[in-house]
């Protein structure tokens, strides 16, 4: 099920939400551009500082890394993503940050892995985040933003404390988005997409409640049933960024303004 938009007016212009979406275009633009460009850290370094430290490699990655020319993009993603061994044991790896390595935590939130990856986070934020920004005002929004993210790449971590796999999106943060949206507004009616059978589709407006229920189970069931090593969806990131907006939103909830439902 794919939403196309909801139809709950904010009652001024979104400026956070916006310039998050900006933010994010910006760095993925910046991550294409390095794409066709070789790393200049030597690979094997990497290697050999990870095992030293007693981290997981996945054997496929370790010989990519050893046999490989890797693209500055991917010198850019290991750099600033959020590695789970970097943060469970507080060592900076090769490649290394001019900061602390806690502030991966907020850096790999603006990243992205490929032009779907960013096209599927950017428009749900785009469709649900101006009421959860209405509710939340500009600043709250933005810590609210960022401690989901957080929240969502610890609840990832957990389930693979030692792995040398870097985290990137905003995928967490956003879901926190989702579960707020899912409390503030639970029958807010949103138009979306359903297919039906392999060729064909249907509008539907659903209520809030019921689409991101449905997310959010889905993203519940992806962990359990999805190895955490060797890389993609990071369910458990939803699944955590998800809970932890509703309860966030939870303690906004009475600055919600009554409406009627035509």
């Amino acid at each position: 099920m794919i939403p196309l938009r909801d139809y709950r007016h904010s009652s001024s212009f979104p400026v956070v939400t916006v310039a998050i979406i900006i933010i994010n275009i910006l760095v993925f633009l910046y991550q294409f551009s390095l794409s066709n460009t070789p790393a200049t850290e030597n690979t094997r370094q990497w290697v050999r500082a990870w095992q030293q430290a007693g981290c997981e490699i996945p054997r496929a990655l370790a010989s990519q890394l050893r046999f490989s020319v890797i693209s500055a993009e991917d010198e850019f993603t290991f750099r600033f993503g959020v590695t789970p061994c970097e943060i469970t044991r507080g060592t900076d790896l090769p490649p290394l940050v001019p900061f602390t390595i806690w502030l991966t935590l907020l850096t790999a939130m603006f990243m992205h892995a490929g032009f779907w990856h960013i096209l599927g986070n950017m428009w749900y934020l785009w469709i649900f985040g101006d009421n959860v920004e209405d509710v939340f005002g500009r600043f709250g929004y933005m810590l609210f933003y960022l401690l989901s993210g957080i929240a969502a790449a610890f609840a990832q971590i957990l389930t693979n404390p030692n792995t040398v796999i870097p985290m990137v999106g905003a995928s967490g943060a956003i879901s926190g988005v989702l579960g707020a949206y899912f409390v503030l507004f639970p029958y807010g009616r949103v138009l979306t997409l359903v297919p039906l059978f392999p060729f064909f589709v249907r509008l539907i407006e659903l209520p809030a409640i019921f689409l991101l229920g449905f997310w959010f189970i889905l993203q519940f069931v992806g962990g359990i049933s999805s190895p955490v090593e060797g890389g993609g969806v990071a369910y458990w990131a939803h699944a955590g960024g998800f809970i932890t907006g509703a309860l966030l939103a939870l303690l906004v909830r009475r600055r919600v303004r009554p409406y009627y439902f035509l």
